[in-house]
């Protein structure tokens, strides 16, 4: 895991660790540390299943085109020059908001 980081270095470092943080500040970064890395697999897992809803909610619409018979271009925010204006637009299109 740590290549070819021996035992030597290790002990090394938690003694480096030790002395910088103190004994009492040790359980405290752990369990920072251990929230961190809890935290970012729990995002990682949430965006792979919100991917995965995505992917199943576009199969199971029958007129949907896939994404690459779009060429992987979505639409344009309304608004946007070549859009027709917010009267003109289907129901359903949020209206852009009037300054």
């Amino acid at each position: 895991m740590f290549g070819s980081m021996g035992i030597t270095e290790l002990v090394l470092i938690l003694f480096i660790v030790l002395i910088i943080f103190g004994a009492g500040k040790l359980p405290q970064l752990g369990e920072g540390l251990g929230k961190a890395i809890k935290g970012f697999k729990k995002s990682v897992h949430e965006a792979d299943a919100i991917e995965l809803e995505a992917q199943q909610a576009q199969g199971q619409q029958p007129g949907a085109p896939p994404a690459s018979e779009t060429g992987g271009q979505s639409a344009p925010p309304p608004g946007a020059p070549g859009t027709p204006p917010p009267s003109q637009q289907p129901p359903g299109v949020p209206q852009p908001p009037k300054v």
